[in-house]
């Protein structure tokens, strides 16, 4: 259910905004049309968990004195939808970089990926993409892949509640994972197509939950945009 807000005070006070993702917006991006609203007021606004620009969906925005929560937000349980292409690699795992690598698709089977599954279930070790804003060294990982300098990647621990596969028409498989702080889809997408002996990168994603908010519950980035500035409007009149 979306909250209805009624003076601008409120965001100082503390607000949690959930936002729709756009497309290739970063989520950065988002915090910075949010904050550039907001002027004159100089208020904090944060986001609790980083989406990739390709990716879309739930984005918590924290204002004020919520902010003081980002990391208990961040900390939650995570759920998204997507579609990965099968028969393909890229170096980021998605589709920011071109394909560098394709498989043969004929010795790929139903059973072969429900089977394959299991492997990807429970407390796993993932390395994330090269591709990734990881910092080593004070310097983002994706900087480095893109000077096509070799990046040292560690593992890291995640948990996998639940993937499951929604649709599949090769070589296009949606899927559903439902994961913990820090999981790196285009990193499981990479690994469930090398599980098959193949390839696969990602070519949509969505959050549609983190904890218990929902992607239902949020709101257009244009629309909050536009609830703040109706808010200082009619304080300016009064």
């Amino acid at each position: 259910m979306k909250d209805n807000y009624t003076n601008i005070q409120e965001f100082a006070e503390g607000q949690l905004l959930l936002i729709n993702k756009p497309y290739q917006w970063t989520s950065f991006d988002v915090v910075g049309k949010l904050r550039n609203a907001f002027k004159p007021l100089k208020l904090k606004v944060g986001h609790a968990g980083t989406l990739d620009p390709l990716a879309t969906g739930l984005l918590i925005i924290c204002t004020g004195k919520m902010t003081k929560q980002i990391d208990t937000f961040q900390a939650e349980e995570k759920e998204y939808t997507g579609t990965m292409v099968l028969g393909a690699t890229t170096p980021s795992y998605d589709m920011e970089t071109g394909v560098d690598q394709t498989f043969d698709l004929s010795n790929i089977s139903v059973e072969g990926m429900r089977a394959a599954l299991t492997q990807f279930t429970g407390t796993i070790q993932q390395y994330p993409p090269a591709h990734s804003a990881i910092k080593i060294d004070g310097e983002r990982l994706y900087e480095k892949a893109r000077r096509g300098e070799e990046v040292e990647r560690r593992a890291r621990e995640v948990t996998i509640a639940e993937f499951e596969l929604t649709r599949i028409e090769l070589p296009e498989v949606d899927f559903r994972v439902v994961c913990s702080k820090g999981t790196y889809i285009r990193s499981l997408v990479h690994d469930f197509g090398a599980a098959l002996g193949n390839g696969a990168y990602l070519s949509r994603l969505r959050r549609t939950r983190s904890g218990n908010f929902k992607i239902e519950d949020a709101r257009e980035v244009m629309e909050m945009v536009n609830i703040v500035r109706d808010l200082k409007n009619q304080e300016s009149v009064a």
